[in-house]
């Protein structure tokens, strides 16, 4: 926080990122409902210790990406496949947030929001099959998190989609997760070409892939789906002030940067195209405050350990030697320039 603050950046501080302490998931985790109170006594704590230098909190980091990978599908920590217990990993989830934000409110004198990740689904084909297949791709990865926050309620498809597995929630939760929050936080990487698959368990959904440019972890390049994104939350959620803070691709770079100079044509290629895709959505009339890319430095990817590259730095992971990149020294112009190289 300090060495932000002493180079004029403002630091953005989320609370929760995936991994609970080993103690709590021994407690239940996030299948425990008393863990909306641990959650905010822990934020609480760091509220009171940071506030007065971190004026932007967000309360979560992708808490799809938690229950989809942690309970549903056990590719994530804590690593179980339990059509029953992710909606009820969610639910709790943003139960923390709505008391994150209560506390927030008592001792912060700042901002607090959200983080989550979206990607935007079109249908395969223009049957109707096609249509309700997005519609509940849509809710369960987009929906699922936004609703709740902006209308205190979830979306119908979850019923369909979890069928004797889905609670009904009490009033009281729904009002305690519907929290006015000071700004909206999402992290943008790809589409999905979504088709009806009545065998893919449990959506029912499967993805179509396209002639496209794929990146090293599989998603396609699609700035255009950035754009359309901003738009959507537009006009669903009121414009509310939006920061992307996460956008980056994983092409393959060497190990060494030899010579120290390593050109990503590729990398440059996204990043142009996604930040032109902003702009696009800026002069639609987006509310759109801020820009992060992912990510500074290559770095430990979670399950994919050090095998993909985002960073705009080169890191010898044998020797710890940092080079910039191509796309760095690119991001840098258009910073310098705010925003004016792109035209180049």
């Amino acid at each position: 926080v300090d060495q932000c603050l002493a180079n004029g950046i403002e630091p953005l501080a989320t609370l929760y990122h995936w991994d609970l302490p080993a103690a709590l998931d021994d407690r239940g985790g996030w299948l425990n409902p008393d863990i909306a109170d641990w959650f905010a006594d822990y934020a609480t704590v760091m509220y009171k210790k940071l506030d007065g230098r971190v004026k932007k909190w967000a309360t979560h980091n992708e808490p799809w990406v938690v229950t989809d990978g942690g309970y549903l599908h056990g590719a994530l920590a804590p690593g179980h496949r339990n059509k029953f217990e992710a909606p009820i990993a969610s639910h709790h989830l943003l139960r923390s947030h709505g008391k994150g934000v209560q506390a927030y409110r008592a001792v912060g004198k700042h901002q607090i929001g959200i983080v989550v990740n979206l990607e935007p689904k079109y249908p395969a084909t223009n049957s109707a099959e096609d249509a309700a297949a997005v519609k509940r791709a849509d809710a369960y990865m987009n929906r699922q998190y936004l609703d709740p926050v902006f209308f205190g309620k979830y979306p119908e498809e979850l019923k369909e989609i979890f069928g004797e597995a889905w609670p009904e929630w009490p009033q009281a939760d729904m009002d305690l997760i519907k929290q006015p929050i000071d700004w909206l936080g999402f992290n943008y990487y790809t589409r999905s070409v979504t088709k009806n698959d009545p065998l893919n368990y449990p959506l029912k959904t499967g993805v179509v892939k396209q002639h496209a440019t794929y990146t090293e972890t599989g998603w396609e390049v699609f700035p255009q789906g950035l754009t359309d994104t901003l738009n959507w939350i537009r006009e669903r959620y009121k414009n509310p002030p939006l920061y992307i803070t996460e956008n980056g691709s994983a092409f393959y770079d060497p190990p060494v940067a030899e010579g120290g100079v390593l050109d990503d044509p590729l990398r440059v290629n996204y990043q142009k195209k996604h930040l032109r895709a902003i702009s696009d959505a800026i002069a639609q009339g987006c509310d759109v405050r801020g820009y992060m890319a992912w990510s500074l430095m290559d770095n430990l990817e979670w399950s994919l350990g050090f095998s993909k590259r985002f960073g705009i730095v080169h890191l010898d992971f044998a020797t710890q030697k940092r080079t910039i990149k191509a796309s760095g020294h690119h991001y840098s112009k258009v910073i310098a320039s705010n925003g004016q190289s792109l035209n180049d």
